[in-house]
């Protein structure tokens, strides 16, 4: 009897650590480094644990942008459109977005555009 692998689609998505994946950890630092910030503002007020505490939950939240996927439910609209996407890339795609000034390009067919163009006259 053979062996036979099955071909997985990784997407550099190697475990470091056993729960952490590529993505969730770059996630997890850029959310402590946000974190960070607050601590030592409010290390500076001597509020120490509460900076610790707004560290780990920032670090949390840069966790699940980096790790989990949109939920696929019907019930709002964009989960109905971004339903089964990673959440970092609908952040991403979102701010691109934003930077190109609300505007969306719709390339046509060229014959089909002639057809339509040729109609009009």
């Amino acid at each position: 009897m053979q062996v036979h692998e099955i071909p997985r689609e990784y997407k550099g998505e190697g475990r470091i650590l056993y729960i952490f994946s590529t993505k969730g950890l770059i996630g997890t630092a850029i959310g402590a480094a946000v974190g960070l910030i607050f601590f030592f503002l409010l290390k500076m007020m001597h509020y120490t644990f509460i900076g610790l505490i707004i560290t780990v939950i920032f670090a949390a939240i840069g966790f699940a942008i980096g790790t989990f996927k949109m939920p696929e439910s019907t019930n709002f609209e964009i989960t109905r459109k971004t339903g089964g996407e990673a959440i970092y890339e609908v952040i991403l795609r979102w701010i691109k977005f934003k930077r190109n000034g609300n505007r969306v390009y719709i390339y046509k067919d060229s014959e089909k555009a002639l057809k339509e163009d040729t109609k009009d006259e």
